[in-house]
This record gives structure tokens, C-alpha cells and sequence, in this order.
């Protein structure tokens, strides 16, 4: 009995397409199918993630400012007294 190869045929018109060709180089190096997926949604989530972040930490700056030199000394002013025995014991 003869044994029939299991390639079907493909006409030239499909095998120029930019899929039939990126399927065939997928077939040779997993890099296309793992890899470059795998990177380029890392690199897409740096640019969607970098203005997030940036939010972040504007906000954290608004709500963290500088104390002035008036406000620092009514602060020592208004600040309780220290007490060793009232603290330890």
C-alpha cells in the first residue's frame, strides 16, 4: 500500500500572504508565538501603567507639603509635655 503524504497542496496566492508566512516562521521558532506576544503586552503595560503611576504619586505630593517656619514653631508650641514615668511605667 502507498503512503500519501499528509501536506496538502497550497496555491502560491496563499502562501505569499503575510499570514501563511508568519504561520510558517511560527512553526520554526516558538519565539513568535510566545515570546513576542510576551513582550510587547510588557512594553504596551509600561506605556498604559506610566500615566496611572504618575497620578499616584501626584496626588501623594498634594497631600504631603512643606511645613512653613511659623507653622513649625506653633506646632513645638502646642506639642505636650514628655514625661519619663507617664511613658514607661
Amino acid at each position: 500500500m502507498a503512503v500519501f503524504d499528509s501536506k496538502k497542496f497550497q496555491s502560491s496566492a496563499a502562501t505569499n500572504t503575510f499570514a501563511a508566512k508568519y504561520r510558517a516562521q511560527m512553526a520554526k521558532r516558538p519565539f513568535l508565538l510566545f515570546g513576542l506576544p510576551f513582550v510587547a503586552v510588557m512594553v504596551a503595560g509600561s506605556f498604559v501603567l506610566t500615566p496611572a503611576t504618575a497620578i499616584r504619586y501626584e496626588k501623594y505630593d498634594r497631600r504631603v507639603r512643606q511645613v512653613t517656619r511659623d507653622e513649625e514653631l506653633n506646632m513645638r508650641r502646642s506639642a505636650r509635655k514628655v514625661d519619663m514615668k507617664e511613658e514607661y511605667y
